[in-house]
């Protein structure tokens, strides 16, 4: 009996150590499987990191042997200076005029004044621009510019304590989306009218800014252009797109103020077709002058006869003022031609015309510019402003030109021009020289 008992109690511990030894295996067998597949996950990892690695150390190796984009810089005859790189530039340039003028009616007792003004043509100014291709973008580019006008008689800045008057802003621009720019910038108006508001600047409607004379009696049209602060745009967003031989353009000034989207802000649409010997442009624009709302539109354009251009435009404008003054209305018309024959002269002739209607006047009773703030006015004028000029210049080159200029200013009812001190015409000549680089 006790023999059959511990042969029993053998059989047994010899079948559980059996089945212990039998669990002990199957665990290490698990546990080398996992141990070779960790391996071999191990092997791959060190295969796609090689294979990484060799990728990093071509591609290196091929920007290395590619040879460096080098920057080149030019100066092209009246461009300013050019550092460019690839499809990258910054420019560098300016321009200088300098006057010497006669003018009647100069002060309040009617004294002719002879003198150095500040510019005749054109605002002395020095400025940088650029642009930079954006990688990947799809030919979107950012672009900028800054321009600071001074006076070169005295070297004073012309806005004292502004460095960029004239512009800063910044923006983006490609075919696809057009140019996009905010900051300071010329009005969108002025852009789409200086096409026929005088004959010196390009024969269509560009996607640059420019056009419009500067110091002089005929300069006066362009205020038909202005905004809330001017004939430039503070805090201004511009947008303008070539379409085929169409030009499209929206611009909106802010106004700034908290919980008002009113005031301070001006709104325009612009449309133009640069048809090459006829061309065409217009606008819209409305602004928002101290709590008065100022509107204007234009239509007009050129036409090219062999070596003439001719001018011509209309704009009608309207004003808010206050009640006891009524609201001011203005017809004003422009006709001008120039002349480019061969050779190194050409010749300009042109007349303006401005019918103002119950005018806001200021406190020495001169008519108001176009979009000026007329909150404070307590008396109006009707009457016609009307501008003869002439002009000729002397192309040197490209950079240099000598220039003669006249006109004559008259005007009629009860209107009166600052400019001509109270008195109802006046007459002006001047030689001068610009210079580009």
């Amino acid at each position: 009996m006790k023999k059959s008992i511990m042969v029993g109690t053998l059989l047994g511990a010899f079948a559980a150590g059996a089945q212990a030894q039998s669990a002990s295996t199957l665990d290490l067998q698990q546990a080398l499987a996992q141990a070779q597949k960790a391996a071999a996950d191990a092997t791959v990892a060190a295969q796609q990191a090689q294979a990484a690695l060799a990728q990093i150390q071509a591609s290196a190796a091929a920007q290395q042997s590619k040879p460096a984009r080098a920057a080149t810089v030019t100066q092209e005859s009246g461009e300013g200076l050019l550092l460019k790189s690839g499809g990258d530039f910054v420019k560098l340039y300016g321009l200088l005029d300098m006057s010497l003028s006669r003018k009647t009616n100069a002060d309040k007792v009617g004294h002719t004044l002879n003198d150095m003004p500040v510019a005749w043509f054109s605002g002395n100014r020095w400025g940088i621009e650029g642009q930079h291709e954006l990688a990947g973008a799809g030919g979107l580019k950012a672009v900028f510019k800054l321009e600071s006008e001074y006076e070169l008689p005295t070297g004073n800045m012309d806005s004292p304590g502004v460095l960029f008057n004239r512009d800063a802003w910044l923006g983006l621009e490609s075919e696809t989306i057009g140019k996009i720019t905010l900051g300071r910038q010329n009005t969108l108006a002025r852009e789409f009218s200086k096409i026929y508001g005088d004959p010196y600047g390009s024969a269509g409607v560009t996607m640059e800014e420019g056009g419009y004379s500067n110091n002089n009696d005929f300069k006066q049209f362009i205020f038909y252009s202005g905004s809330a602060t001017g004939t430039r745009y503070d805090k201004g967003i511009v947008w303008k797109k070539e379409i085929g031989k169409f030009v499209a353009g929206v611009g909106y000034q802010l106004g700034g103020i908290p919980g008002d989207f009113d005031s301070g802000t001006t709104r325009s649409l612009g449309l133009a077709y640069n048809g090459g010997q006829l061309n065409v442009a217009g606008f819209w624009n409305s602004a928002n002058v101290n709590g008065y709302r100022h509107t204007s539109y234009s239509v007009g354009g050129n036409y090219k006869i062999g070596m003439v251009r001719l001018n011509t435009g209309y704009v009608h404008y309207q004003a808010e003022q206050p009640n006891l003054l009524g609201q001011r209305e203005d017809r004003a018309y422009t006709i001008s031609a120039r002349f480019s024959p061969a050779g190194r002269f050409d010749y300009e002739l042109g007349w303006q015309t401005m019918n103002a209607d119950k005018a806001a006047v200021n406190g020495s009773g001169y008519v108001l510019n176009a979009f000026a703030n007329t909150g404070s006015a307590t008396k109006t004028a009707t009457g016609k402003r009307k501008t003869l000029y002439a002009s000729t210049f002397y192309h040197f080159d490209k950079r240099t030109e000598l220039y003669l200029a006249l006109d004559r200013l008259v005007t009629d009812g009860t209107y009166l021009a600052a400019q001509a001190n109270g008195f109802k015409e006046q007459n002006e000549a001047a030689v001068g020289m610009r210079f580009k680089f």
